[in-house]
C-alpha cells in the first residue's frame, strides 16, 4: 500500500515560484511528507497557482479517484479552488495532519466528441464559433430535440464551474453539493425566425445532453476543455453526462465555498 503522505507539487516553474516550493519541501518532509516526482506517486497533488494550476494539476493527473488535491495560492492570487496560501504552508500540513481539514467532493462533467474518447472537465466545456457567424446545434435532452440554437456558442458548466465563464454569459451560481449541470447561452439570436429558451437551464445529474453542430459553415468551432482547446478541428457532436466521479480536495472547516464565493465577487 502506498505511503498515505506522497506529496507531488505542481506548479509553473519560475524563479521566484522554485525558490519558495524548496521551501516548501523542507517543511513538508520535517513533518513526515515524502515528496515524489511523479503525480502518479502521489495521493496528495497540490497545485500551485490560482485557479486556473489548480483546473491543469487535475487534468494533468487524470482526474485521480484515489487521491486528495490541494490548492495553493501565491502572492496576489485567488482562487474558488483554493483555500491555502503558499506563505502559510505549515499551517496547512499542521491541519492536514491533524484532521482539522474538511474533504470536499466536487462534481464533474464527462464529455463524448464525435462519439468517441470521453473526456472529464471540473469547469465546463464550450463550444463556440471560430468565424463571424453564428454556429447552429440541434440541442436534445435525453435523446428528444429541445431547440435549435443559433448565436456564437454554447457553455456546459459543473457547479463549480459556474462561478467562470458561464457566469459571465448570465448563468447563476450552483452550489457544489448540487450534482447537476448547467447549459448557458452566449449571444443568441432570437427573432421571429430563430428562437431559443433565451436562459440558462440546468439539468439533473441522470439526465444526457447532446448537441448536433449543424454543417452549415461553422464546421471547425473552438471546443475547450476546462482551460484548455480540444485539438480536433472538425466537430460533430459532443455527448455530455455526469456520473459518480468526483474531485477529492480539502478545505479549511471554516472556510465554506460560499465563503469564497463572497470574498470574490461581492
Amino acid at each position: 500500500m502506498p505511503n498515505r503522505n506522497n506529496l507531488y507539487f505542481y506548479y509553473r516553474k519560475d524563479e521566484e515560484t522554485n525558490a519558495k516550493v524548496a521551501n516548501l519541501i523542507e517543511v513538508a518532509e520535517k513533518n513526515g511528507f515524502t515528496i515524489v516526482d511523479t503525480d502518479k506517486e502521489a495521493n496528495i497533488i497540490a497545485s500551485i497557482g490560482g485557479d486556473g494550476t489548480f483546473l491543469q494539476a487535475v487534468r494533468k493527473s487524470h482526474f485521480r479517484q484515489d487521491c486528495l488535491y490541494i490548492g495553493i495560492t501565491r502572492e496576489g492570487e485567488s482562487g474558488l479552488y483554493c483555500d491555502f496560501n503558499i506563505d502559510i504552508f505549515d499551517e496547512m500540513l499542521h491541519s492536514l495532519m491533524h484532521e482539522e481539514l474538511e474533504v470536499r467532493r466536487f462534481p464533474v462533467i464527462k464529455v463524448q466528441v464525435n462519439d468517441g474518447t470521453s473526456y472529464y472537465c471540473l469547469n465546463e466545456v464550450s463550444v463556440r464559433s471560430t468565424i463571424v457567424k453564428t454556429i447552429v446545434m440541434d440541442v436534445h435532452i435525453d435523446d428528444r430535440q429541445f431547440e435549435t440554437f443559433r448565436g456564437d456558442g454554447l457553455i456546459v458548466s459543473t457547479p463549480t464551474g459556474s462561478t467562470g465563464y458561464s457566469k459571465s454569459a448570465n448563468g447563476a451560481v450552483i452550489d457544489p453539493l448540487t450534482a447537476c449541470y448547467q447549459v448557458s447561452e452566449v449571444a443568441s439570436l432570437n427573432n421571429n425566425q430563430y428562437r431559443t429558451l433565451g436562459s440558462s437551464f440546468v439539468l439533473n445529474k441522470g439526465r444526457k445532453l447532446r448537441l448536433d453542430i449543424l454543417q452549415l459553415g461553422n464546421d471547425h468551432p473552438i471546443i475547450s476543455l476546462d482551460n484548455e482547446a480540444f485539438p480536433i478541428r472538425r466537430i460533430f457532436n459532443l455527448n455530455v453526462e455526469m456520473d459518480n466521479t468526483v474531485i477529492k480536495t480539502v478545505k479549511l472547516k471554516n472556510n465554506s465555498y460560499w465563503d469564497r464565493v463572497k470574498r470574490t465577487f461581492l
